[in-house]
C-alpha cells in the first residue's frame, strides 16, 4: 500500500469513529452496553486487562507492559491488582492518588506514558469507546444529565452508576438552548489525545512565584466579561486547566512532591470527593485517575514533613524497584539500543549481559543464605549446583531490594561512550566493562566508598564473562569433534546401563565381559560437580531419562539432558585443552591448526552470533586465558 493510500485508510478510520446523536440515542447505547459509562478507573483496568493475561509461577502476567516494561511483573502485579482492580469495582482505593516511588530509570515515567499512549489506543476501539456531551469543554459523561431523582431507578435498568454533576456550562446549555430537555441534548463519540487535550492531562511544576492555579483549574476569560456581564457566568469562564481536560481519563503529576501546597489540596478534593473548586461556581465533577512519580529522597523528605500528612493519607504508595533479572536487564538495554543511533552497531554476544551483571550486583542486597552471584543467578532462575536456597525465602529477606543501584541509562551512556572512543562497528564485553569502570570517577552520585564496592562487582562480572566465553569456545570446539562427542555420549550411556542394572559389558576388542568403567564413568560426573555420593542417583535418573524417552518414541541424545551435555563438553573441553591452547596462540599454524581455527570461528559465526571481527578477538581471549 502506497502513502496516500495509507493516509486515506487512516481518514476513512477516523471517520469510521466519528459518532453523533441525541441523549436520548446514548441512552440506548448504554442500555446495550453498560461498559460504555464506565469509570476512569474501570476503564483503565479493562484496558490493562483487554490486552491479555497469564499466570506464570502463582503470579499474573498482564501483557498490556510486555513490550516496554521488563523485570518488574510483581510490582506490576501489584498495582493491577491493588490499586486498579480495587479502583474498578469502585472500593475506597479510588480516591487516592496513585503515587509511583522508585529509582531513577526505573521505569516509572515509561509506565505512565504506556497508560497514556494505551488510553489513546484504546478508546479508538469499540470495547474502550467514551461519549460526551458535544461542546462540553471537559467531555462530560452524558449520564450526568439525569436528575437525582430519577438516578437510582435509572441505575438499576441501564445497570450503570451515576455519580457527578453537569459542568457548569452544561447546566447553562441545557436550560437556555434545550429548554431543559435531557432527550435532545446531543451526544458525540470522544477518543483520549494528549496533544489534542482531551481525556489525558499532564501537570508540570514552574517557578513557584509564577505558577498559576488555573493551571490546573481553569480560569476567567476577561475579554469576554463585557459580554457576558459577570465572572459567574460560565460562558466567561475558560475550562481549559489540567483537571477539566483529563477528565473521564487520566492526570499525570510530574514532580508532584515539589508542587505548592494549594495546587496539591485540589488534587486532594477531586480524589477523595470527585470535585474541584475553581471560579466563582459550584464544586466542579470530575472523574480521573491522578497519577504521580517520584523517587525514594524526595518521597521521604515529603512524609516528613508534618504539614503533608492530610496528603500523605490520600496516597497509594506504588513502589517500582530496578529489575533484579539479568535476562530481563539485558531486554532493557536492547530497547534503549533500538531506540538510538546503536542499532547498527554489532554487540558482540554476551557483552549486554556482562554490563547486565555487574548493575544486578549493584543493585543486591548481602544474604546470609547466598553470596551475591549465587543469589543472582537464582533470581535470574538458572540452576545453581548445589543449591538448597528458596528464592522467595531470599526475596522476603529484603523487601525493598532493588530500589538502588546502577541504572540502566548510566550502562547505555558507557556504551555509547565506548562506542565513540574506538570508533569500532562492533563492541565486546571487555570495552563495555571498561567503560562502566573509566564511568564511575565521571558520576556525581558515587562515592569513594561505593566506587571500590562497584570496582568489585565489575571484577565479578569478568570473572563470569571468562567463564561464558570459555564454554563459548568449548561449544564451538565440540561442534567441529561432534563424533567425538557423541562417541563419548555412547560409552558413557553404556557403561551407566551397565552399572545401575548390575551387569557386565562386553570389550570390543577381546570379547571378554568386563565391569563398566568407572573411570571414564567419573571423569564425566565431575565435571560438573557429581560426587562420589550423589553418582548413583546422577545415573538413575539418566537411566530414567532415557526410559521416559524412549516410551515416548524419542531419541535420547547428548542435547536432551543439560548437566550432562554440560558434562561431555566439559570433558572433551578438558582432554582438547592443549590443542585449543595451542591453536589459538600459535601464531604460524600448519595446515591441520588452520583447518581447526577456520572451523571453529565459522562455528562462533554461523552458530552463536559473533561478527569476524569479535570471533577472532574471544578465540585470542580464551587461549590467553587458557595460557594463565
Amino acid at each position: 500500500m502506497g502513502v496516500a493510500a495509507r493516509l486515506q485508510a487512516f481518514r476513512a478510520e477516523e471517520e469510521d469513529l466519528r459518532w453523533e446523536g441525541t441523549f436520548e440515542q446514548y441512552l440506548g447505547l448504554v442500555e446495550k452496553n453498560p461498559h460504555i459509562a464506565a469509570t476512569a478507573h474501570a476503564r483503565i483496568y479493562d484496558m490493562i486487562v483487554s490486552a491479555g493475561v497469564e499466570e506464570i509461577d502463582g503470579h499474573k502476567v498482564y501483557k498490556f507492559f510486555d513490550d516496554e516494561l521488563y523485570g518488574i511483573r510483581i510490582p506490576l502485579e501489584r498495582l493491577v491488582e491493588e490499586y486498579f482492580h480495587s479502583a474498578a469495582r469502585r472500593l475506597d482505593v479510588r480516591k487516592r492518588i496513585l503515587l509511583l516511588m522508585g529509582p531513577v530509570s526505573g521505569g516509572k515515567s515509561t509506565l505512565v506514558t504506556l497508560l497514556k499512549r494505551g488510553l489513546e489506543a484504546y478508546t479508538r476501539t469499540d470495547r474502550g469507546a467514551v461519549y460526551g456531551i458535544k461542546g462540553c469543554p471537559m467531555h462530560e459523561e452524558p449520564l450526568h444529565l439525569i436528575p437525582h431523582k430519577l438516578r437510582p431507578e435509572m441505575e438499576k435498568e441501564l445497570g450503570v452508576h451515576i455519580e457527578g454533576e453537569l459542568c457548569p456550562l452544561c447546566q447553562l446549555r441545557l436550560e437556555e438552548e434545550y429548554g431543559g430537555d435531557i432527550l435532545k441534548v446531543p451526544v458525540e463519540r470522544i477518543v483520549f489525545s494528549e496533544s489534542k487535550r482531551i481525556g489525558i492531562g499532564t501537570f508540570s511544576p514552574s517557578d513557584p512565584k509564577s505558577q498559576d492555579i488555573a493551571d490546573l483549574t481553569g480560569s476567567v476569560d476577561f475579554s469576554t466579561i463585557a459580554e457576558y456581564g459577570s465572572e459567574s457566568d460560565p460562558r466567561a469562564f475558560r475550562f481549559d486547566g489540567e483537571l477539566n481536560k483529563a477528565n473521564r481519563g487520566l492526570l499525570e503529576m510530574q514532580e508532584m512532591l515539589k508542587i505548592d501546597s494549594k495546587f496539591l489540596y485540589h488534587l486532594l478534593s477531586l480524589t477523595q470527593e470527585g470535585n474541584f473548586k475553581a471560579g466563582r461556581f459550584a464544586l466542579i465533577s470530575a472523574d480521573e485517575l491522578v497519577i504521580a512519580h517520584t523517587n525514594e529522597t524526595e518521597y521521604q523528605a515529603f512524609i516528613a514533613n508534618k504539614k503533608n500528612e492530610a496528603l500523605h493519607s490520600r496516597m497509594i504508595v506504588m513502589p517500582i524497584p530496578y529489575t533484579l533479572r539479568v535476562s530481563d536487564e539485558v531486554k532493557i538495554y536492547e530497547k534503549l539500543i533500538r531506540q538510538s543511533d546503536m542499532r547498527d552497531v554489532h554487540m558482540a554476544p554476551h557483552g549486554l549481559r556482562t554490563a547486565a551483571i555487574f548493575s544486578v550486583l549493584s543493585r543486591l542486597k548481602e544474604s546470609n543464605k547466598a553470596d551475591l552471584m549465587k543469589k543472582l543467578k537464582l533470581y535470574d532462575g538458572q540452576d545453581v549446583e548445589g543449591n538448597d536456597v528458596d528464592v522467595k525465602e531470599l526475596q522476603s529477606e529484603a523487601p525493598f531490594e532493588g530500589m538502588s543501584g546502577i541504572d540502566p541509562r548510566y550502562v547505555i551512556n558507557r556504551i555509547s561512550s565506548a562506542l565513540v572512543r574506538t570508533g569500532a562497528s562492533c563492541i565486546n564485553a571487555l570495552d563495555i566493562l571498561r567503560s562502566l569502570r573509566d564511568g564511575l570517577d565521571q558520576h556525581a552520585s558515587i562515592q569513594p566508598g561505593d566506587k571500590e564496592r562497584l570496582l568489585n562487582f565489575i571484577a565479578m562480572a569478568r570473572q563470569e564473562y571468562d567463564e561464558i566465553v570459555k564454554r563459548e569456545v568449548q561449544k564451538a570446539f565440540v561442534y567441529s569433534y561432534e563424533e567425538a562427542a557423541q562417541t563419548l555420549f555412547n560409552n558413557y550411556l553404556d557403561n551407566v546401563e551397565a552399572y545401575c542394572n548390575r551387569q557386565k559389558l562386553r570389550d570390543p576388542v577381546t570379547e571378554e565381559e568386563v565391569d563398566p568403567d568407572e573411570a571414564l564413568m567419573r571423569s564425566v560426573e565431575e565435571q560438573i560437580g557429581v560426587s562420589e555420593n550423589a553418582k548413583a542417583q546422577f545415573r538413575e535418573e539418566i537411566l530414567i531419562r532415557i526410559s521416559s524417552y524412549a516410551r515416548r518414541g524419542k531419541t535420547f541424545t547428548y542435547d536432551s539432558h543439560e548437566r550432562l551435555r554440560e558434562a561431555i563438553e566439559r570433558k572433551l573441553f578438558a582432554d582438547l585443552r592443549d590443542v585449543i591452547k595451542i591453536t589459538t596462540n600459535t601464531k604460524t599454524p600448519d595446515p591441520d591448526q588452520l583447518k581447526r581455527i577456520n572451523q571453529v570461528h565459522r562455528t562462533l559465526v554461523d552458530k552463536h552470533g559473533y561478527c569476524p571481527v569479535c570471533a577472532n578477538e574471544v578465540l585470542k581471549y580464551v587461549g590467553s586465558l587458557l595460557n594463565r
